[in-house]
């Protein structure tokens, strides 16, 4: 129970700025075009998007004819039902490799530095030895936030200085983690602007000193994405799946955001697994994505689910 009540805490801006509406609108009430409207209206207010929201409502109705519902209470579950047709469980991810290398990117702002640290703490949970790279040289502020979260966590930073070479970086770290025996290495790269060009062109390049140091490496991808961001994330993450082959989607904010229906376009629009969810500032508060979780927290009537 106390794993669901963090979906729900975590989801519950999401309900209170949007998706709560959905209580007064699926009440005792017969089905109408207007409940179609405000069903609509709801779910483009949360970010779900407007082609899927309107693939979702020509399903919904079709499933409303075929079954003779009338009452628009009954839609609850016939809803919960569609919106999990369009999730996926993250995928199983190989961590044989020693190390695995793992590049995280993203945009300014989004997150990136602190989910790297939630993540350095849940593969410590797990019980793998854990490596930073401090790749992110254009930010002497992301060089330190890193080594303080190394410090608390207990996990050994490779960095460089400020404004040097970020492939020289990566080398350095992957030859120590090599050494060391290290299970895991998290590289953290700068905040790319996803319509800078050189910057892009950039992260290509720690790619591929990644992979001369290590045959294979970075063995995944991870793109960082702010669910407060809604819409706009989408064009990042194209550009960033189109730049580095991103593997996976890590949803920071969600506990910020009235805009949980991200989730949904990510994986409809981008055809990428949501791995992971920001559901605090904690760093325990990072959660492997549950479709079941995700979608009861959506729906959860007053808090109770």
């Amino acid at each position: 129970m106390s794993w669901l009540k963090r979906w729900r805490d975590g989801l519950a801006r999401t309900r209170r700025v949007t998706l709560g509406r959905l209580a007064q609108i699926l009440g005792a009430t017969e089905i109408t075009e207007e409940t179609w409207e405000d069903l609509e209206a709801v779910l483009i207010q949360a970010d779900v998007g407007v082609e899927l929201t309107m693939d979702l409502l020509e399903r919904l109705r079709a499933r409303v004819r075929q079954e003779g519902i009338t009452k628009a209470q009954d839609l609850y579950p016939l809803l919960r039902q569609e919106l999990l047709r369009l999730l996926r469980k993250p995928p199983e991810i190989d961590f044989s490799l020693r190390p695995t290398v793992i590049l995280v990117v993203g945009v300014n702002g989004s997150g990136k530095t602190t989910t790297i640290a939630k993540l350095g703490r849940w593969f410590q949970q797990q019980g793998r030895s854990v490596l930073f790279v401090a790749a992110d040289t254009f930010r002497a502020a992301a060089i330190d936030q890193l080594k303080t979260w190394g410090e608390r966590l207990g996990i050994p930073v490779i960095a460089g200085q400020p404004g040097g070479d970020p492939g020289a970086v990566v080398y350095d770290g992957l030859q120590a983690a090599r050494k060391r025996g290290i299970n895991i290495v998290l590289v953290d790269t700068a905040g790319r602007l996803h319509t800078r060009y050189n910057l892009m062109e950039e992260l290509k390049k720690v790619r591929r000193v990644a992979g001369k140091v290590i045959p294979g490496a970075p063995h995944h991808v991870w793109l960082v994405l702010d669910a407060t961001t809604g819409q706009n994330a989408l064009q990042q993450a194209r550009a960033f799946k189109d730049a580095v082959g991103v593997t996976g989607v890590i949803l920071a904010k969600l506990d910020s955001s009235a805009k949980g229906g991200m989730v949904l376009a990510i994986q409809r629009t981008l055809r990428l697994p949501v791995l992971f969810v920001g559901l605090g500032e904690k760093p325990e508060d990072l959660a492997v994505f549950d479709p079941e979780a995700f979608v009861d927290g959506l729906l959860s009537q007053n808090g109770e689910g």
